[in-house]
């Protein structure tokens, strides 16, 4: 009986609380000096970014013209039926922009965030980069951090203050209870 009482208060603070830092992270802007900047793949459209992801890039290329990292890593493999990558989409949108490819490094084959973290330790790991700087919409940071620093990088968070996923509403709000589900989902094979 205790314990089921415990775990009835307990699951639902946990969840609360864990939503509650992905809503936190997602007002917080980290942006810092970092050795490179790592943008969270999103849609795209035979090779054309969707607005989700072109606002994160253009977020990424505000903060690679500003020096907070000489390195850009682009994410994202490709979904059936798809032409290009999403990362092919991203090197291909950022060189339109005057970033020069040899600044571009691709994680091209993850679906979802861990599979893009794991193709990113892969492709930094090579050049000895393990300070990060995670550019994504406010409410994904989280889970890339957390996701990030189990792979031993040292990771901040700056959210694209452009996207057409807008703060406090309601579209985000679906998107920080995902968020919340994928964290606590993530969080027992931390333990293992």
């Amino acid at each position: 009986m205790a314990l089921s009482l415990f775990l009835a208060v307990a699951a639902p603070l946990l969840a609360f609380s864990v939503a509650g830092a992905v809503v936190w992270q997602a007002r917080t802007n980290e942006a810092g000096p970092a050795q490179a900047i790592v943008v969270l793949g999103a849609a795209q459209y035979n090779g054309r970014p969707s607005n989700v992801l072109q606002a994160r890039l253009d977020h990424a290329l505000t903060l690679y013209q500003a020096g907070y990292a000489p390195v850009i890593v682009v994410t994202g493999g490709r979904a059936p039926g798809d032409g290009f990558t999403e990362a092919e989409a991203s090197r291909d949108f950022l060189m339109r922009r005057g970033v020069p490819e040899s600044a571009i490094l691709m994680e091209n084959v993850g679906r979802d965030t861990w599979q893009s973290m794991q193709g990113v330790d892969a492709v930094l790991a090579a050049a000895g980069i393990d300070r990060i700087l995670i550019v994504s919409d406010g409410f994904h940071l989280l889970r890339g951090k957390v996701m990030a620093r189990e792979l031993g990088f040292s990771a901040r968070g700056s959210a694209a203050p452009d996207s057409p996923i807008e703060p406090w509403s309601g579209q985000e709000l679906g998107y920080v209870v995902r968020e919340t589900a994928g964290i606590l989902a993530f969080v027992p094979n931390l333990i293992d």
